[in-house]
């Protein structure tokens, strides 16, 4: 019996993973509209604001390296199109509780300082990635 969510888990965004950077970049933004908030046209990497959620692009190649599935093919169904994003307080206090209920990881919790963020990776049953993020703290400057 399902008593309700235990962990703070808050979904955030869909990141599109998407073989053409660039043009998918200029249709969300000059097309569609919406305000990059993150990132931009040459970059990679872009967040687009909308009204109740954020669109992300990122470079499929890149997220199979990132999830160690470049070796695969990215013109069929062997590397991932789309990738459900959720923040969490704490990336690996999330993945230890989900690890406990039978979660695989394809990635162990990692800093991506390039990203702003620590992330892990695993899939849904039906193999659809999904992300636990949280921002990367600010590192102070000691005196």
């Amino acid at each position: 019996m399902h008593k309700g969510k235990i962990m703070n888990i808050k979904f955030t965004h869909i990141r599109l993973l998407v073989k053409n950077y660039q043009s998918c970049f200029k249709f969300y933004r000059d097309v569609l509209g919406y305000k990059v908030i993150w990132g931009d046209e040459n970059g990679g990497y872009a967040d687009f604001k909308t009204e109740s959620a954020i669109i992300a692009l990122f470079g499929r190649d890149a997220m199979a390296g990132a999830v160690s599935k470049s070796a695969l093919p990215s013109d069929v169904t062997a590397q991932d199109t789309v990738s459900l994003i959720f923040e969490v307080p704490n990336v690996d206090k999330a993945s230890q509780e989900l690890k406990t209920k039978g979660v695989v990881f394809e990635t162990e919790p990692m800093d991506r300082p390039e990203w702003g963020i620590r992330t892990a990776h695993f899939r849904d049953p039906d193999e659809n990635l999904i992300e636990i993020n949280q921002p990367l703290k600010e590192t102070e400057n000691e005196q």
